[in-house]
Formats: structure tokens, C-alpha cells, sequence
């Protein structure tokens, strides 16, 4: 079933990140259910009104496109980085992510989930880290979800090598938004409680209980309380998207800032042809939190205005 090349080769590469490729890691599988489906519906704010979204048994039921996000994350983060110098997980950044949607999401489904080192970067006092993981359908072999994972590691620079990433179209544009007002804005009010759900959401099912939620795991990272977790309002973001203009195959972001929950996320938007520019930040400090920013739609310019 394997579709992806044992090792992607950069001739950049130094010695250390050439061996650190070749350590392809096993496939690893993953199941969902409906249930799990409409757990991360309600993490990223899908509310009782939308049953579409919430109730199993409505004529449209259906995933909200960012929960391509999940099945893979176990495989993602499973990736050894202690090859790094100085390697330290608490000086981890989430800096990057792009999803790229094959097709109809499966409500319930046995997949696997291959994953590589992308690529990676020394940028001196820190290393970039991008994965790549194809998620199938165990019984078909077919692609389901693609993700792209870029990560920051403080203090994990001067290895040598590559600084300047390559192009991968969608999944590293710069999605610079328009001068002019967005073509629509949403906003959204979070709830407090809403990091301890995305909690459940994103990490028992990888197996990864966290302890996101506690304010000394937050004063570690230099926060003054809980934040929520930035694929939870990448997933806001993408819902607004999905409300304004319709169905998209893909959707990438630069995550710039924190989100408290309880906080109001507004999302503005700019339609450009058949990708939709968007950032998002919190009404409340004004912080921009998702940058660099874009879906491609569906259905191009058919999709709704």
C-alpha cells in the first residue's frame, strides 16, 4: 500500500538530516467512528442547530473538512526529532499547516498513515521541521488526506544544510491578502471550556492525554492561562470559510498568536478567482492569530459568493 518514496533526498541536506530521512518510520494505523466525527464538529464550535454536523442520523451528516487533521496527527508527532542538537520539546512551535483533501471524508473509516521527514531547515538559533504523512483508506488503499506539518524548534539551529525551504505551491504560499476591505468577514465567540473538549478531540485519539489545560503546563510555555490549541481555531477558520463560500480540497495556515478560549475570533476573508485569502484574530487584543492563509475552492469561481 506504501505510495510515498522511502526517503525524500535533498542534496542540500547535511550528514545529520540525510541519516534522520532514512529513518522511515512504520505505518501506523488509525480508526474513527461517528461518534469521533461529531467530537470535533463540537470542538471547533458546530453547534445543536446544526445537526448536519452534529447528529448522526440527519440526511447531511458529514465532517467538517479540517477534520482531516486528526486521523494523522498520532503518525505526525510520532516522528523521532531527537537527532536535533539541543532538542528540547519545550521549545516546540507549531508553525505550519497545510491539508489537502482527496476527496469525500468517510464519517467512519479503518485508515493508515504513512509519514516522512519532509524537509529541513537550519535557521541558525532554530530548526524547521516539515512532515509529510498520506492518510488511506486501509481496505481500498485510497488517498484520503495529505498533511504537511511545519514545526519550530528553538535552540535546535547550526547543524548546517538548508535555510531556505522550497517552493510546494499551495502548501507554502504566501497568501498575502488584497489592499482592499475583505469580501466577508465572520466572527465567532469561543467558549471556556471549549480547550478541554478540543483536548479530548485532538489528543486521546492519537493517545497523547495532554496536559494542555492545566495553567502550570501553560506557565511553562509562557502563557498567563490555557490556550487553545491552534489546529482548534484553524478548524474555526475553516468552518467560516466552508459557511461563506462553499466546499474547498485544500486549506493551509501560518499560525501567528494565541487564542485564550472565551475569547471572539473574527475571520476575514478575500475571494481571489478560486482561492480564498484569510486571517484570523482575536476582536478582544486585536492579535492576529492565523496568517498566510488560503483554501482552494472546489469548485473555483462557481463556488457561492
Amino acid at each position: 500500500m506504501s505510495k510515498l518514496p522511502a526517503v525524500f533526498v535533498d542534496p542540500e541536506d547535511s550528514q545529520i538530516v540525510a541519516d534522520a530521512k532514512k529513518q522511515v518510520p512504520e505505518d501506523q494505523d488509525y480508526s474513527y467512528t461517528e461518534r469521533d466525527v461529531i467530537l470535533y464538529n463540537l470542538g471547533i464550535g458546530a453547534t445543536e442547530q446544526e445537526l448536519q454536523w452534529t447528529y448522526e442520523g440527519d440526511d447531511g451528516f458529514s465532517a467538517l473538512p479540517t477534520f482531516g487533521v486528526i486521523p494523522q496527527f498520532g503518525a505526525s508527532s510520532g516522528l523521532p526529532l531527537g537527532w536535533l542538537p539541543d532538542f528540547n520539546p519545550a521549545k516546540l512551535l507549531h508553525g505550519e499547516q497545510y491539508l489537502s483533501i482527496k476527496g469525500p471524508i468517510p464519517t467512519e473509516a479503518k485508515v493508515v498513515n504513512e509519514s516522512r521527514l519532509l524537509e529541513v531547515l537550519d535557521k541558525g538559533k532554530a530548526a524547521s521541521v516539515t512532515t509529510l504523512v498520506q492518510t488511506r483508506d486501509k481496505a481500498t488503499g485510497q488517498l484520503l488526506f495529505e498533511n504537511q506539518a511545519t514545526i519550530f524548534i528553538r535552540g535546535a539551529g547550526g547543524f548546517g544544510g538548508k535555510r531556505k525551504g522550497a517552493d510546494r505551491g499551495a502548501a507554502t504560499a504566501a497568501n498575502t491578502p488584497p489592499r482592499r476591505a475583505p469580501d466577508a468577514v465572520m466572527e465567532e465567540k469561543t467558549f471556556p471550556a471549549q480547550a478541554a473538549l478540543y483536548r479530548l478531540v485532538h489528543h486521546s485519539f492519537s493517545g497523547d492525554l495532554s496536559p494542555n489545560i492545566l495553567p502550570e503546563f501553560a506557565a511553562i510555555g509562557g502563557f498567563d492561562k490555557p490556550v487553545l490549541h491552534g489546529l482548534c481555531f484553524m478548524g474555526i477558520a475553516g468552518k467560516h470559510v466552508l459557511k461563506t463560500y462553499g466546499a474547498y480540497k485544500d486549506i493551509k495556515v501560518r499560525f501567528a498568536g494565541v487564542v485564550y478560549p472565551g475569547e471572539t475570533l473574527t475571520t476575514e476573508m478575500w475571494k481571489e478567482g478560486n482561492k480564498v485569502i484569510f486571517t484570523m484574530k482575536t476582536k478582544e487584543r486585536g492579535t492576529i492569530v492565523l496568517t498566510s492563509a488560503a483554501v482552494t475552492l472546489a469548485d473555483g469561481d462557481k463556488a457561492k459568493l
